[in-house]
């Protein structure tokens, strides 16, 4: 079994900060891309940032110059340090991985988190 645990989300101010982690767990061989994207009410789930093994990031246009992605390979662990967060921001925030159980897998396989809220309120 493979789990991501997140953590780190919560309510603050417009221009505050916040940083979420994932963590992953479980029969893992190797962890190819990690990233998070975020869901508001009424709207598809989106992109924010991803994050290569090798560390190549990708940033959705609205969060570029704000949000910070980075990752701990040894601990398997992504965050994402969020700062001058807007009201647009708020949503529910899912990490993804793509995940090689064993060496013998064959395939990366996609797995998520259980999402965490993010609200930005005055």
């Amino acid at each position: 079994q493979v789990q991501l645990v997140e953590s780190g989300g919560g309510l603050v101010q417009p221009g505050g900060s916040l940083r979420l982690s994932c963590a992953a767990s479980g029969s893992i061989f190797t962890i190819n891309t990690m990233g998070w994207y975020r869901q508001a009410p009424g709207k598809q789930r989106e992109l924010v940032a991803t994050i290569t093994l090798s560390g190549r990031t990708n940033y959705e246009d609205s969060v570029k110059g704000r949000f910070t992605l980075s990752r701990d390979n040894a601990k398997n662990t992504v965050y994402l340090q969020m700062n001058s967060l807007k009201p647009e921001d708020t949503a529910v925030y899912y990490c993804n991985a793509e995940i090689l159980r064993t060496v013998y897998s064959g395939r990366y396989l996609d797995y998520w988190g259980q999402g965490t809220q993010v609200t930005v309120s005055s």
